[in-house]
């Protein structure tokens, strides 16, 4: 018996080892960063066998975007046989920084509406799904099995009786959340579904980190709907429910929508292998604003919206407007903010006062009191959950679309963003913000600093994970 645990230890010991060298080796060659390859290392080296198993369920990047060059770039600057206008600096520059990253064009000839919470939203995407004549596609991270997503469900069935083609993809690990599985629900009503990486034991799939946190809804060639809502009764304050969520959602018209159709496309063929016939261009809407969406997420899309959002707040000269609900930033986007209030630049930021995920929200008032010190101003908004996420630089650039300000957004999921050159529509969207900022409370460094000793310690410790919250 002893020479069997001695023989067990021996075994177990070497395996270890080698489990821990391999997985440590493939960290140190793979990270981009040197914290991460050092935490992954020390989480294979310091756990026997589990530090070497979450690494290849967590750490590992495999994703392999077969999509990826299904569809020829559109030459930059140009929206078919209209040259993309002028404009005028610091905005040039930031258009020419994102021309370089994301390969598309900055689209003129759009117009975007703004919908408040799913009592404005859901009556405007159902009855957009209700004229559809050629295409239906919707892509969510949450399907709720409840009142809301009954009517989406029976919304898109119509739908594709009446021979419209019908495509729903919602996230793998989403789809799985309060055990709706809504996603058996659409099939079974004979509309065309798919998991975007879900977990599957045979082969082992498990994704957490690799999120497809994508909203957005096109309709034939002329209408998309973008922004931060999911598909749930919880959006409806007109009718509030358990756990209300305020939120914004945007309709887009005009060429915008193509790239909303192109974003939509390339993850379904991820998810299915099959390749769908993009709408074909709108054309430019007369007085519209210039549009781009930006893609991002932990492929060939890595750092692409936190490049350009780093270029904005650079660029900024008077104002800049942030909400979001997860406020995670991490060294370079804290020293961005920073660096923009110490030149006199306005920098308020909005944050719910209590989000739905409380170790979040201790893990962010634990960044807070440096930013205070450097001028920035935060916000935290009353309840309802405040859920949005807009950004607008000096009345005249914004960004709308589902990212949060947090390394789970920026570095491991697969977002959304449409970016906004005109003055008009970044001048109505700062005012939706300075209206909620009226209604909040301003938060005082001295009131960070009065935290007791246990409560500061509890937020550093959220904070040690906060590149995984």
């Amino acid at each position: 018996m002893t020479l069997l645990v001695h023989w067990l230890t021996a075994t177990l010991a070497i395996a270890h080892l080698i489990a821990a060298f391999l997985a440590a080796g493939h960290a140190l060659i793979s990270k981009p960063d040197p914290r991460s390859a050092w935490g992954w290392i020390s989480v294979c080296l310091l756990f026997p066998l589990a530090g070497s198993l979450l690494y290849y369920l967590f750490g590992i990047n495999r994703v392999r975007r077969r999509a990826r060059q299904m569809f020829e770039p559109e030459p930059l600057r140009t929206c078919g046989s209209h040259p993309r206008l002028s404009l005028p600096e610091p905005l040039e520059s930031l258009a020419l920084t994102a021309d370089a990253l994301t390969g598309r064009v900055a689209l003129a000839g759009n117009q975007l509406q703004t919908l408040h919470n799913g009592d404005e939203a859901y009556p405007a995407m159902l009855a957009a799904i209700a004229q559809a004549r050629d295409r239906v596609w919707l892509s969510t991270y949450l399907f709720n099995r409840d009142r809301t997503g009954h009517e989406f469900l029976d919304a898109l069935a119509a739908a594709s009786a009446r021979g419209v083609e019908v495509r729903v993809l919602i996230d793998g690990i989403g789809q799985l959340y309060g055990l709706s599985l809504m996603h058996w629900t659409l099939r079974r009503h004979g509309i065309r579904v798919a998991s975007f990486f879900p977990p599957r034991l045979l082969p082992p799939m498990l994704y957490i980190n690799l999120r497809n946190h994508r909203k957005t809804l096109i309709i034939d060639d002329h209408l998309g709907f973008c922004g931060g809502m999911n598909i749930g009764d919880q959006h409806r304050l007109e009718r509030p429910g358990k756990s209300p969520v305020s939120d914004l959602h945007f309709g887009l018209r005009g060429p915008i929508v193509r790239q909303l159709a192109e974003s939509f496309a390339t993850d379904w063929h991820t998810s299915t292998g099959e390749t769908l016939k993009l709408p074909e261009p709108s054309t430019p809407l007369a007085a519209g604003a210039i549009c781009r969406v930006i893609t991002d997420g932990p492929d060939a899309d890595l750092d692409k919206l936190f490049l350009i959002l780093l270029n904005a707040i650079a660029v900024a000269r008077r104002q800049i407007l942030l909400m979001t609900p997860y406020f995670i930033p991490g060294p370079e986007l804290a020293a961005a903010l920073k660096t923009a209030a110490l030149r006199g630049v306005d920098v308020s930021i909005l944050l719910p006062a209590r989000s739905n995920l409380r170790f979040v929200d201790y893990a962010c008032r634990h960044h807070l009191p440096d930013l205070l010190q450097a001028g920035v101003r935060v916000y935290l908004q009353p309840p309802p959950f405040a859920h949005h996420k807009l950004m607008v630089i000096d009345d005249c650039y914004a960004q709308i679309g589902s990212a949060n300000l947090d390394p789970r957004s920026l570095r491991l999921n697969f977002e959304i963003a449409v970016e906004i050159y005109d003055s008009p529509l970044a001048s109505m969207l700062a005012r939706e913000i300075t209206m909620r900022r009226d209604q909040a409370q301003a938060l005082a460094a001295a009131e960070l600093a009065a935290r007791h000793l246990p409560t500061r310690l509890r937020d550093a410790f959220f904070w040690l994970f906060s590149p995984y919250l």
